[in-house]
């Protein structure tokens, strides 16, 4: 079985203080306990990167950037590279999201050029792809996702499931509170791993990771595991509260089998 990823999306949002306490808290409920087949991921903001690593120390707990640079290093002010990440034992950054799509104006050709920095030193990215409303009901997700995998993934070597996890975010169910239908989303991950087969291989596209973002709660998260091709998710609004994010902890671990009291 892949592993599931059950990853918090923080964006701008939190106090460091509020930050700090929800990472004891999960630290807390999960620094005894052993759980194979799921990485459980807060992605806050930047400035609270070196805290919240500092507490998921010796914790199943993973903490990743929001972003990165595609710079290797030099004189770009504000920007973070992923060396600064690997040197505090950051392991995860989110790449592509929709929201530096739309906002940012990332292309395909820079998100790439992220991913080539975040894999130079040994970061797993976690690429976000997804089509707007527009997009879906013209017909082309499909062209649109294939689009987006060619521009991002173009010269990218991917040998293991740790090199890359991909997010697939219908744009339109970001933050709307409508949410893919269990059957709409495995339509796009079975596209999305058929796509990785035939640009890679087969045997690494059945180990990929591919997780599902776009008003993920508690309450759909367990039909959208119970497809075949959904791995986990990538939660904006509903990981901000500490027991929505636990219950999506403990809903991954029943789809493993994996279940502590």
């Amino acid at each position: 079985m892949r592993t599931i990823i059950i990853a918090a999306n923080w964006k701008m949002n939190k106090s460091i203080e509020e930050a700090h306490r929800f990472a004891l808290e999960v630290h807390e409920s999960c620094k005894d306990k052993e759980i194979p087949g799921l990485v459980p991921i807060i992605a806050p903001a930047y400035p609270y990167l070196g805290l919240l690593a500092d507490v998921a120390k010796n914790c199943v707990l993973e903490i990743a950037a929001q972003d990165v640079s595609a710079h290797l290093e030099g004189a770009f002010t504000g920007e973070v590279s992923a060396a600064m990440l690997a040197s505090m034992d950051i392991k995860y950054a989110i790449v592509g999201h929709s929201e530096r799509r739309q906002y940012h104006h990332e292309s395909n050709e820079l998100i790439r050029e992220k991913l080539a920095a975040l894999q130079y030193y040994g970061l797993t990215p976690i690429l976000c792809i997804g089509e707007s409303l527009n997009e879906r009901d013209e017909g082309n997700t499909y062209k649109v996702l294939g689009t987006q995998l060619e521009g991002c993934l173009r010269g990218i070597n991917i040998h293991a499931p740790q090199d890359l996890i991909i997010a697939y975010e219908p744009v339109w169910a970001i933050g709307t509170g409508r949410t893919a239908t269990g059957e709409q989303a495995q339509e796009a991950h079975a596209y999305v791993r058929a796509w990785l087969a035939k640009n890679y291989s087969k045997k690494l596209a059945k180990s990929i990771s591919i997780i599902y973002g776009g008003s993920v709660t508690p309450a759909n998260l367990g039909a959208l595991l119970a497809m075949p091709d959904i791995d986990g998710g990538l939660i904006g609004g509903a990981s901000l509260v500490f027991e929505n994010y636990r219950q999506m902890i403990y809903i991954a671990m029943q789809k493993l089998g994996v279940v502590h009291d």
